[in-house]
């Protein structure tokens, strides 16, 4: 899945969420669920990611919505092969993001 967000030091909850079409709690709960999620936190305990906790929210989004992985399979497969998967990950979203590209500029054409 490829999300476009802005450029920025750090993104709400709300914003991530609706990048990714989920509920804000999901987001919470892959949170505690996994170690790689690290948002920073406000005086008011408001979170704001970082562009890494987005790419990484991207990771995982992929593992478990897109493969089919269970949390604690995607949790090992990060352990264990996070750089591979994100480098497959990677491509398959530039691909993603190209296909997208090409559909606006052919609907452009017609």
């Amino acid at each position: 899945m490829y999300i476009e967000l802005p450029e920025k030091r750090y993104y709400k909850i709300g914003e991530v969420a609706k990048a990714f079409n989920v509920n804000t709690s999901l987001i919470r709960f892959w949170e505690k669920e996994f170690d790689v999620l690290k948002p920073k936190k406000n005086a008011k305990g408001d979170r704001k990611f970082t562009p890494e906790d987005v790419k990484n929210l991207q990771l995982i989004y992929y593992l478990v919505k897109d493969k089919g992985f269970t949390l604690e399979g995607a949790k090992t497969h990060l352990k264990e092969e996070k750089k591979k998967t994100l480098q497959n990950f990677e491509i398959i979203s530039k691909l993603e993001h190209i296909k997208n590209e090409l559909l606006k500029f052919k609907e452009q054409l017609d």
